[in-house]
């Protein structure tokens, strides 16, 4: 191909028909493409080695390497490329398999002008939204609703506001953080993180604001603590709904202020951070509760991020299940090169309750246990049973555990909750507020 001179999208044609292939590269180029035209699957791969194309286009049923096999090669080569199929023999079942391996379109011959069309602008907006390389590299996604996402992700990065993202666990809220970071003007200063729910809250708060030297039993050296770690850049505040009240009464006066207090310390710290946040809950129902404040969740809830569930998005379960299989592969010095046909469509098909997270563990399990370079089927449904029953985050664990221990303690105090604050060491605000958020009553219990 020769060099772009112009900003023309770059298309590459593949199809063993001459005069069909002819004529295609004729239209395609009256509607300001720049089409590079090859007859077989080898070539195209040859083209797309030190080329950049926004979109390949190509017969489904061809001699040598067929178009489904060429996009298996195109998915190694570069996992963003959208990839259109066309054949003249289709069957629904075609159709049904082409788009669960992750193909972009498919169209029957004669291919219809408009709906060619139609369809190459699709895909020409999905490959010009996230480029390799950029901003968002390690965000795997051809889904329509997770481009959205990262759209809106790139425009607010430009901006100074605080950034609420909300979705189920493992749906990759740290990522988009970390690629909201990269995107913005602090992109030169550090990313720094913490799962609010991770730590009780005197860590927390030391780990947030930092500690003066004496300040506490162990304290023998001060401590910065993250806010100035993340001094310049941005601080990503994780499960921010596990934010003990104390605390969140602290964040709000350091966001107003630009300033923080060190525990034990008596001097106000000059900060310059950027905040964006994260939970799985409903923070709604959180302040209805009393758990969390709202005017706390008014400043952090400036622009509001929602990530898609990964069943939502099954388009990109080929593409990130192969991108895990080749990583994870590399890591353990595995040859593991593909899944099954049957083995992918029970991944496309599977629920994800887990999400991406759940993924990543189906697929280490399958490349832990095969012993040949293509992933069978059993291999998959035995790594799905296994995560079936996911394992609890950390902070799924603690309000489970507190539950359980409001339950104890108010049955082993017969309702009576200023003695059961007592026990707990809290006030009965704290243990009123406690037990609306899990649900108790304390007349259930005498």
């Amino acid at each position: 191909m020769s060099e772009k001179a112009n900003n023309n999208p770059d298309l590459l044609l593949v199809d063993d028909d001459k005069s069909l292939l002819r004529l295609l590269t004729i239209r395609l180029e009256g509607e300001g493409y720049n089409v590079t035209a090859v007859e077989d699957g080898q070539s195209a791969l040859k083209k797309l080695q030190g080329n950049s194309f926004d979109v390949v286009l190509s017969d489904l049923r061809m001699p040598g390497l067929d178009g489904l096999s060429l996009f298996e090669e195109i998915m190694g080569i570069r996992q963003d490329i959208p990839v259109i199929l066309m054949t003249a023999h289709g069957t629904i079942a075609d159709a049904i398999e082409a788009t669960q391996r992750g193909v972009f379109g498919f169209l029957p011959k004669p291919v219809e002008h408009e709906e060619l069309r139609a369809l190459l602008q699709k895909a020409l907006n999905q490959s010009q939204a996230v480029k390799p390389g950029d901003w968002a590299k390690q965000i795997i996604t051809r889904s329509p609703d997770m481009l959205n996402v990262l759209d809106q992700a790139y425009r607010i990065a430009q901006r100074e506001v605080s950034v609420l993202i909300s979705g189920a666990s493992g749906t990759g809220k740290e990522l988009l953080a970390n690629a909201i970071h990269k995107a913005s003007k602090r992109s030169d200063k550090p990313f720094v993180a913490i799962n609010c729910g991770a730590l009780p809250e005197n860590l927390l708060e030391s780990e947030l604001f930092g500690h003066a030297k004496g300040a506490f039993t162990g304290a023998v050296t001060a401590h910065a603590g993250l806010f100035k770690e993340a001094d310049g850049g941005t601080l990503f505040l994780d499960e921010i709904g596990d934010m003990p009240m104390t605390l969140q009464v602290k964040l709000l006066r350091a966001l107003q202020e630009r300033q923080i207090r060190p525990v034990g310390s008596s001097k106000q710290v000059d900060i310059d951070v950027r905040i964006i946040s994260a939970t799985h809950k409903d923070l709604h129902k959180e302040m209805e509760a009393g758990t969390f404040r709202e005017d706390l969740y008014y400043r952090l809830n400036v622009v509001n991020l929602k990530l898609p569930s990964l069943k939502s998005r099954s388009e990109d379960i080929p593409l990130l299940a192969r991108s895990l299989l080749q990583q994870s592969a590399q890591r353990h010095g595995v040859e593991v090169s593909q899944f099954s046909d049957d083995a992918m469509q029970q991944l496309v098909t599977s629920s994800w309750p887990g999400n991406v997270r759940q993924l990543v563990n189906v697929v280490e399990q399958c490349v832990a246990l095969t012993q040949t370079p293509v992933v069978p089927l059993h291999l998959v449904e035995q790594a799905l049973s296994a995560t079936k029953q996911s394992w609890p985050t950390l902070t799924e664990a603690r309000d489970a555990f507190e539950q359980q221990y409001l339950f104890k303690l108010l049955k082993m105090t017969d309702g009576n909750v200023t003695r059961a604050a007592d026990l707990a060491g809290r006030n009965r605000t704290d243990m009123h507020k406690l037990m609306k958020k899990h649900e108790l009553d304390a007349a259930d219990f005498r």
